[in-house]
């Protein structure tokens, strides 16, 4: 127990082996949801569900395992939301390729993402973002995750006039998750350990008691097998040979590349683990824990793996070192087997964790130089555009693009690192690529 205490530095982060227990479990349960939340949006582009569960559940072991072990950080990994999307209705339905070519195309951004990294040109670049765009990259995943959260709880739902609305407040899904969001603030406010953890309990056995969420019904299954996906990526990485499937590559490979980096900048700043200099130390063993979830989960048969908002809550309740992500993936390798378990963890069940961490990574805010227009505006941006657009790579890059500009406009053009011009460059072709 020493040993483990001392590799991962309790003392020096003043955390233990209970707090950093909770928050990986804590971690662990808000995310749960893309165990199953993953195989239903790639089944519409013709994958196996069962497989793809596997798959997702695998390359979230390894990447959160290696994150926690390798690089130390209390942030776990798993296939992103947002990018398997993008993977299923663009490319596979809209563009029409075979959902094994586009998983290819996932490979070929993978290893291009192995090699940067190694290379540590990801780390350069996410060193040359100046402090208050990261500030403002935490307090808009704050924003953004609590209006996921909003809507999962029902209370925020989509309206064709005004674009959106109040849900149902009469409706039982809606009504458990205010009771979950009012019996985690009063814990909070309390002061109780793990608060955010126990509210999520407290929810999900309300909504078994009236109802809301069914019992399972089995406690332990045999995981899917792997092999109508596996290899499949490998198998058709001689179909990336036409300029389209090249760009839909890049694309994959820019998506992941700055929802991670905004994520990991986020998440470190939440727990207070950037260096003196606003950096990230071991950044480079980060971003390789990504690299790595990305390649072995393009092998299995899943979409891209990024760095998950939801480890907010694990660190809200205290976790500091990788012993809370080894938590995490050992979690997810005994979801392969227990899986009829997660199915009380509902989204009305997570809501209420997601909304309340959002409040708190919102906090980040007052940090930003709101009197200083130059920075203000593209601080602005980047925080309302995550929440707007539903996508952190898009509010990062409205942000990131008008950054030169106005740094320009206030004679301060020699402040803006060569890498952020070049940024802004391929934020405005990414962008048109992907909205045109």
């Amino acid at each position: 127990m020493s040993r483990i205490a001392s590799y991962f530095q309790f003392k020096q982060l003043g955390t233990s082996l209970k707090t950093e227990s909770i928050a990986g479990l804590t971690t662990f349960v808000a995310m749960s949801y893309i165990l199953f939340l993953n195989p239903n949006v790639l089944s519409a582009a013709g994958m196996d569900k069962g497989a793809v569960f596997t798959a997702t559940a695998i390359s979230a072991a390894v990447a959160t395992l290696f994150m926690g072990i390798v690089a130390k950080y209390p942030i776990a990994i798993a296939p992103g939301l947002g990018v398997n999307a993008y993977f299923a209705y663009s490319v596979v339905i809209g563009m029409g390729v075979s959902w094994q070519t586009a998983m290819a195309g996932i490979l070929v951004a993978a290893l291009i993402f192995l090699v940067l990294t190694l290379t540590h040109i990801r780390e350069k670049i996410i060193d040359a973002i100046p402090y208050n765009l990261r500030i403002a990259i935490a307090a808009g995943i704050g924003l953004f995750i609590a209006f996921i959260g909003l809507h999962n709880a029902g209370l925020i739902v989509a309206n064709a006039d005004t674009m959106v609305a109040m849900g149902n407040l009469t409706k039982g899904s809606t009504l458990l998750a205010i009771f979950g969001i009012a019996i985690t603030l009063i814990l909070i406010i309390k002061k109780v350990p793990a608060a955010i953890f126990f509210g999520m309990v407290v929810t999900a056995i309300v909504g078994i008691v009236f109802g809301e969420i069914a019992l399972p019904k089995s406690v332990i299954a045999s995981a899917p097998s792997l092999e109508p996906t596996f290899g499949q990526a490998w198998s058709h990485l001689g179909n990336i040979n036409t300029f389209g499937m090249l760009i839909v590559a890049l694309t994959f490979l820019i998506v992941v590349f700055f929802d991670t980096a905004g994520t990991l900048i986020g998440l470190t700043e939440q727990a207070g683990l950037l260096n003196k200099e606003g950096k990230m130390p071991r950044a480079g063993k980060a971003l390789m824990a990504d690299a790595v979830g990305m390649t072995v989960g393009a092998t299995l048969g899943t979409s891209p793996t990024s760095a998950f908002v939801e480890s907010s809550s694990g660190i809200a309740v205290g976790g500091r070192s990788g012993f809370s992500s080894v938590v995490t993936g050992l979690l997810f390798i005994f979801a392969l087997f227990f899986s009829p378990l997660l199915s009380v963890v509902t989204s009305q069940v997570t809501a209420p964790a997601l909304i309340v961490v959002g409040i708190m990574m919102a906090g980040n805010l007052k940090k930003i130089q709101w009197e200083d227009m130059s920075i203000a505006a593209p601080s602005f941006l980047v925080v309302i555009g995550m929440p707007l657009t539903y996508s952190i790579s898009d509010g990062i890059a409205l942000g990131f693009i008008a950054y030169p500009i106005t740094m320009i406009a206030a004679k301060r053009a020699k402040e803006v690192n060569i890498l952020m011009y070049t940024l802004a460059i391929i934020f405005v072709a990414f962008l048109f690529y992907t909205h045109s």
